[in-house]
């Protein structure tokens, strides 16, 4: 059976990924920081799927641990997926906010990205797998310069690009490897509860959930879609944005934000 390698595996979105390819027949090696969450979600998913899981506990944003866990995707003779779904947000004016912080979040989401992808296409198109690749959760964010998290939305629009780039590469290679950038909107994990947001000022109606966001990745996944947004509110902004002149999506931007500033009395 093939091996999927998943980073941020520990809750949301990645746990929702492990359980999935799990019920594929993929074998797991789950990355992340927390080990008790780790091993409960590996034994969980054993027992559940009688595959093999292997919980690897690493902070990606160390360079040894991106090394280490590098080197056993370029080198696993069974890779078959990479998911590339570690990541955290920051909240505040770029001027205001922690730069310590900011540089863990480009070395995490740019850095990390970019190894991790490198070691997996390396061993997965030297071998032509068929229906192998790697997917990049990035965000609906990528299509945005929101202020507060401008550093955030700009490193996704880079994850966009990097995928897409990629694609091209594999398609003028005829590798059969795929390669994804999942860009999901508003989902209910612990990703909003660690920046402290509160979800309420959000309508309920642009709220997912991990196992619909992860279910639209892989049915896109197996038709070779590069690109997924998944929901269709969140495909209707994506598409009102590309043709709305980007002066006029700007002025808007700086409106809502001067808006929800003064409600909230933040200046």
């Amino acid at each position: 059976m093939p091996l999927a390698v998943i980073t941020g595996a520990s809750s949301g979105i990645g746990a929702s990924f492990a359980r999935k390819l799990a019920a594929r027949g993929f074998h797991l090696l789950l990355a992340a920081r927390r080990e008790d969450r780790l091993r409960a979600l590996a034994t969980e998913i054993g027992d559940l799927y009688r595959v093999q899981v292997e919980p690897m506990v690493v902070d990606l944003t160390v360079d040894a641990d991106r090394d280490r866990l590098a080197e056993r995707i370029r080198t696993a003779p069974d890779l078959g997926m990479l998911v590339n779904n570690a990541g955290f947000g920051t909240i505040g004016y770029f001027f205001d906010v922690d730069v310590r912080r900011e540089e863990a979040m480009v070395r995490l989401h740019l850095l990390t990205t970019t190894s991790l992808t490198q070691a997996a296409l390396a061993n997965l198109v030297a071998r032509g797998q068929a229906g192998s690749g790697v997917i990049n959760v990035s965000s609906v964010a990528a299509y945005f310069t929101s202020p507060d998290n401008v550093g955030y939305c700009a490193t996704k629009t880079w994850m966009n690009a990097f995928t897409e780039g990629l694609a091209i590469e594999l398609d003028t290679r005829n590798s059969p490897v795929r390669v994804q950038a999942l860009c999901p909107g508003f989902t209910l994990s612990e990703f909003h509860d660690v920046l402290g947001m509160d979800r309420g000022r959000i309508p309920a109606s642009l709220w997912m959930t991990p196992d619909f966001v992860v279910e639209e990745s892989l049915r896109g996944f197996d038709r070779g879609k590069v690109i997924v947004v998944p929901g269709w509110r969140y495909k209707a902004i994506v598409g009102l944005i590309r043709v709305v002149p980007a002066s006029l999506v700007r002025r808007t931007t700086v409106a809502l934000g001067r808006r929800y500033r003064r409600k909230k009395n933040l200046d």
